[in-house]
């Protein structure tokens, strides 16, 4: 398949990308210095900015499925998620006229975009992570992850929304959990890597289509 990555050069992104050529799959990845980015010489990389709707344009044409690794880089209010995804989304929406539409797009989120996602922890756990890690220490790129799982519910792509609590760079254990509904039980973490083969996983699959999953180990 041609496979647009967005956030190719990030921690996770650049795990989806090896992953994806490992697979035998064509890979085209915007990014604003393609000279930096390691992979450079076995991907199609374009110059520019998932901020900007003709790079965005240009990265989308004439691919299968579109996967995002974007996402905030620190603690500070950033808005990379508020301003790039509006973005994609309406550079999918407009091929889905065109003989050959762009609709699957499978991006990364994170556990605390929805107020459900601890509904299966501990009542104390609960407390915990909802006001001292999302209201507070995660405050802004929770609510990045908010606006993310928002826009997409309103879209009218095939879209699927992965949902890890902490991201570690541990191996892949090769086994998590996944539930649709909240994040299993007492479950805090998992590794990048693992996330990366799941959102590898979903291309082909119709399970999680225009829903959020919970991933965790």
């Amino acid at each position: 398949m041609n496979i647009a990555i967005f956030g190719a050069s990030g921690a996770t992104g650049t795990l989806l990308t090896q992953r994806c050529l490992a697979a035998g799959h064509n890979v085209l990845a915007l990014l604003r210095t393609p000279e930096k980015f390691p992979l450079r010489d076995q991907v199609h990389t374009i110059q520019g900015s998932p901020f900007d709707l003709t790079s965005v344009r240009q990265t989308i044409e004439d691919v299968d499925v579109v996967l995002s690794a974007l996402g905030a880089k620190s603690l500070k209010k950033e808005d990379v998620l508020e301003r790039a995804v509006p973005q994609i989304i309406a550079a999918m929406q407009e091929t889905l006229s065109q003989a050959k539409p762009v609709r699957r797009i499978i991006v990364l989120g994170s556990a605390g975009a929805l107020p459900t996602s601890l509904d299966k922890q501990p009542v104390w756990r609960r407390w915990i992570v909802q006001n001292i890690v999302y209201n507070t220490f995660l405050k802004w790129p929770v609510a990045s992850q908010i606006s993310q799982w928002n826009n997409l519910s309103r879209s009218k792509l095939d879209w699927t929304m992965v949902m890890p609590p902490m991201l570690t760079n541990d191996p892949a254990r090769g086994s998590y959990r996944t539930d649709g509904d909240a994040l299993p039980p007492n479950g805090s973490r998992i590794s990048r890597s693992d996330v990366a083969d799941f959102m590898m996983q979903q291309i082909g699959s119709a399970q999680w289509v225009r829903k959020g999953v919970y991933i965790s180990w």
